[in-house]
């Protein structure tokens, strides 16, 4: 099993020093990759670029950007020169967000979403790779060039959830970030979608990264209630709210990956079985025995 981090639990109180850390534990403990939200103030790829120096080999993703803030342009410059401060171990993770998000609280107008990410990418990926782009579209235009302070363009993710979006994702794109998926829905929706967009296009197999909480515990029940909690504010999120009704169950709680180890172990395995090809793990332990024990487990399944 290919297993990896997500990190972005500890942006509740976050501290740069702290976010460094959690990095430096995870490449020490063999994780090959480390992923963090793009959210609230803290922003991710300038956490990326503090934690290059203490770091060495393990990739850093964006779970995600997303990309109604800010122009392809801008977010070209701030990956590439995330990418050359880390000597190439940038995974460009974007997303739309969601329409609550970008009208209610940002006042921004959540229209034409696919278009809006056909055009995203028309910027993004050739200012990427090439340092120049020639793009006039019907929601993103730039005319620019220039050079570039690294030539290895990191790889791009989509978090691609509805059909569409994953046929774009699959066609243009490295793979996908998930979150709140579970087995059910990767095998039946997310995983045939988006390699028959691949396919088509003759693109290499994609990434599909399922990020959930997970927590080894005795008590199961108990982690459940908490994880019901925690994660509630995703409910009313209409794209999650569609993933959690495909996986038919009620919310969080019942996709988080919670038990003991065999069973954590066994949870895990159905995940790849259907077809993801890395698991993030967010922590989320209630006591220090229980974040030890989840550790330790993860560790020991990476790669197995």
């Amino acid at each position: 099993m290919k297993i990896t981090i997500n990190g972005s639990g500890q942006l509740g109180r976050p501290t740069i020093d702290g976010l460094v850390q959690h990095i430096v534990q995870a490449e020490a403990d063999g994780f090959p990759t480390y992923w963090l939200a793009q959210a609230g103030l803290v922003e991710a790829l300038s956490v990326f670029v503090a934690a290059a120096h203490q770091t060495t080999r393990i990739e850093l993703g964006t779970a995600v950007v997303p990309t109604f803030q800010r122009h392809p342009t801008t977010l070209a410059g701030q990956a590439l020169t995330a990418q050359a401060a880390t000597n190439g171990r940038i995974a460009l993770g974007i997303g739309l967000s969601h329409q609550p998000v970008i009208e209610d609280r940002l006042a921004l107008r959540f229209e034409r979403p696919v278009r809006h990410l056909v055009d995203y990418l028309d910027i993004l990926q050739p200012l990427l790779t090439e340092g120049a782009a020639d793009h006039h579209g019907d929601i993103w235009t730039a005319v620019a060039q220039s050079a570039r302070p690294t030539d290895v363009a990191p790889p791009v993710l989509v978090a691609a959830l509805g059909p569409q979006t994953l046929k774009v994702c699959g066609q243009r794109t490295d793979g996908t970030v998930l979150w709140l998926v579970g087995p059910k829905t990767i095998a039946n929706h997310i995983a045939p979608r988006l390699h028959e967009a691949a396919e088509s296009a003759n693109r290499p197999t994609p990434r599909i990264v399922c990020s959930l909480p997970v927590v080894v515990t005795n008590d199961p029940v108990k982690a459940r209630e908490r994880a019901a909690r925690a994660f509630r504010s995703y409910y009313d999120l209409p794209s999650y709210r569609a993933m959690l009704d495909r996986e038919g169950v009620s919310g969080a709680e019942d996709v988080a990956v919670i038990g003991s180890e065999a069973s954590v172990t066994e949870q895990l395995a159905a995940l790849f079985e259907a077809g993801a090809t890395e698991f993030s793990a967010l922590e989320f332990g209630a006591n220090p025995d229980d974040a030890a024990r989840t550790r330790e487990l993860l560790k020991s399944l990476n790669d197995s």
